[in-house]
């Protein structure tokens, strides 16, 4: 058949619809294209039209600026069940119900079509929140990656969810109150507190939606043919080492923007201020940049503890601030007055959103307040920057406790709730000076050196990419019955 004469294989990814998602997925496809793999990149129509709006897109292809320089990525879009302008955040449990439930049948839909293309889809890259790939990929003969996007020591977590319940960490099916004690029964996981898993193995979030579609996820992805993980083999040794025992697990981070410079793939969902001119003007190391990513919410009080915090510190900022941050329908997030102040002291810049990146990567930058998602931390270590964490949601937690308790490259923004403003202007100066932030900078130095080593040729992260793409030539040929020239792009 003349479908089946491809050099490469063909692999469809599916990112989940949030943007902290979309991201890495850019990324990797971008990765796996540069190594000759034909991809087709998803997104829903929802996230595709943010993005095309925040930019102010003309072209509807985010990749036509890579597909130029020679790259084969194809770019659809397909819908998620709801018309572009239903307010997901808003409407939170029923989006993500849909996700679950309806989502789906879309999928199935798209792939029937792509495997008839020329050449076929052979392989389904998704994300590991989906409940659906490995039955969808059975139905087409697709070989199943799972990418994952946060640090292997979650995955691990997520993946033993039956053993935290056998041991009465978890009662995911009860309402008893959970054990309190340390967690150290967890294969590659020497000893977690209970206060440190993801708020989805919380108990106050058993029966949330996303609570029911991380544990159908796992209990789904241990048929997949491989999984990818954005994390460094080096930082986590002992919780990848336990899993590869149980799967083909490939740690191909951390997955950034070539050269790490702004991307040349829009992926924001927000558009985005310039930051540059005013960071120009301040010297060296002296600037805070605080961002809580692109999902979580604050409360006020905590919105306005930050705030006032910041003022007395005294120290150089500039804040993401999504109009989004608090959940509430406030119209005013911050304390009456502070903008002015500000502005009359030259203390600070808040923006809607901005290209982090470009941002923490200018050498006026010397610190940051983040709510620790995982492009963040990743990021702000490869920029030299020691961190104060402000965890909200989700993994966040878990990354906190690699920051501050395992690599001891930042501190708690607060280390007893509730956040005070007194507290946080202590914690910037310790972040920005004096001995401890000396010994912050040492520290994110060393993790820094393991970033780059392991994306180094020959690194622990190329190796694997290169590892991982073997392994899918030869399923692909194993599933299908024909194989692959092993020519790269350059």
């Amino acid at each position: 058949m003349e479908n089946n004469t491809s050099k490469h294989p063909h692999a469809v990814i599916f990112p989940y619809p949030l943007q902290g998602h979309v991201i890495p997925a850019v990324h990797l496809a971008i990765k796996l294209a540069s190594k000759g793999i034909t991809v087709t990149f998803v997104n829903t129509q929802a996230v595709h039209h943010q993005i095309v709006k925040s930019h102010a897109m003309e072209d509807d292809n985010i990749f036509n600026g890579v597909r130029q320089s020679g790259l084969d990525i194809h770019y659809v879009t397909i819908n998620d069940g709801f018309p572009v302008d239903f307010d997901r955040s808003l409407n939170h449990d029923q989006f993500w119900e849909s996700v679950l439930h309806d989502f789906p049948a879309h999928v199935d839909e798209l792939l029937a079509k792509l495997v008839l293309s020329n050449p076929p889809v052979n392989c389904l890259i998704s994300d590991t929140f989906f409940v659906w790939p490995t039955i969808i990929a059975k139905k087409y003969n697709l070989v199943t990656v799972s990418f994952w996007t946060e640090p292997a020591l979650i995955f691990n977590l997520y993946y033993h969810v039956d053993l935290l319940n056998k041991n009465g960490h978890g009662h995911f099916t009860s309402h008893a109150n959970p054990r309190q004690d340390t967690i150290d029964y967890i294969p590659g996981v020497r000893a977690i507190e209970p206060k440190d898993l993801s708020s989805y193995l919380q108990p106050s979030d058993y029966t949330s939606p996303v609570h029911r579609i991380i544990v159908k996820a796992f209990e789904k992805i241990k048929t997949a043919d491989f999984i990818l993980c954005n994390t460094v083999q080096e930082l986590e040794s002992e919780t990848v080492s336990a899993l590869q025992e149980k799967q083909q697990i490939y740690s191909i981070g951390p997955i950034f923007p070539t050269g790490f410079t702004k991307s040349r793939v829009a992926t924001s969902l927000w558009s985005e201020s310039d930051c540059i001119q005013w960071l120009s003007t301040r010297s060296r190391g002296s600037v805070l940049y605080v961002s809580f990513g692109s999902y979580a919410h604050a409360s006020k009080r905590e919105i306005e503890e930050i705030a006032n915090g910041l003022l007395l510190s005294k120290v150089g900022f500039i804040w993401v601030l999504r109009p989004d941050i608090v959940s509430s329908d406030e119209p005013e997030i911050l304390p009456f007055g502070f903008e002015d102040e500000i502005k009359d002291q030259e203390q600070g810049l808040i923006v809607p959103w901005c290209s982090q990146i470009e941002v923490i990567s200018h050498p006026a930058i010397g610190g940051f307040i983040t709510h620790c998602g995982w492009n963040s931390i990743l990021e702000s270590i490869w920029c030299n920057l020691p961190l104060l964490c402000f965890p909200l949601l989700t993994d966040q937690f878990t990354n906190r406790k690699l920051v501050v308790d395992d690599w001891r490259v930042g501190l708690n923004l607060c280390d007893q709730k509730p956040i005070t403003k007194e507290e946080v202007a202590e914690k910037i100066s310790h972040l920005m000076s004096g001995k401890s932030a000396d010994e912050l900078r040492r520290n994110v130095k060393e993790v820094r050196k393991a970033l780059e080593g392991a994306l180094a040729i020959g690194g622990s992260s190329h190796r694997n990419l290169d590892q991982f793409i073997d392994g899918v030539k030869a399923k692909v040929q194993e599933k299908t019955g024909f194989g692959f020239n092993n020519t790269e792009v350059s």
